[in-house]
């Protein structure tokens, strides 16, 4: 199989082929198989593949967790009031997304901001 990637799959340390193995989802396919065949050409032992493989599905756990629990702080309000308020008022895929919580705490901001603007316009009409 040519391996046109580059730098070469071929020439890559045993590290960085059991990442390209362990992350299946991020390489091309071909990589992977490049990958997998350069390691068993190599020697290297099946456990350390199926430990980079572990170690990869545990990384993604832990960033969609954390991405999970992520949510809107004061300091974004007040470093970046334009982009945060943008992002509650527009942005429908938090949810889907991963981010649970941002997506809870958008659904609430928004009826927050809907009731203000409905008193500021009731007070706009009493006083005009």
């Amino acid at each position: 199989m040519i391996d046109e990637f580059i730098p070469p799959i071929n020439n890559r340390s045993e590290r960085e082929l059991l990442e390209i193995v362990g992350s299946p989802t991020k390489w091309h396919p071909r990589a992977v198989l490049i990958a997998t065949n350069e390691l068993q050409r190599r020697n290297v032992d099946p456990q350390k593949t199926k430990t980079a493989k572990y170690l990869a599905l545990k990384r993604v756990r832990l960033e969609a967790k954390a991405k999970a629990n992520l949510s809107y702080d004061y300091c974004d309000f007040i470093l970046e009031p334009f982009e945060t308020i943008l992002e509650i008022l527009i942005s429908w895929d938090l949810r889907k997304d991963g981010y649970i919580r941002k997506a809870e705490q958008q659904r609430k901001f928004r009826i927050v901001i809907g009731v203000i603007t409905v008193i500021v316009a009731l007070f706009a009409c009493l006083f005009i």
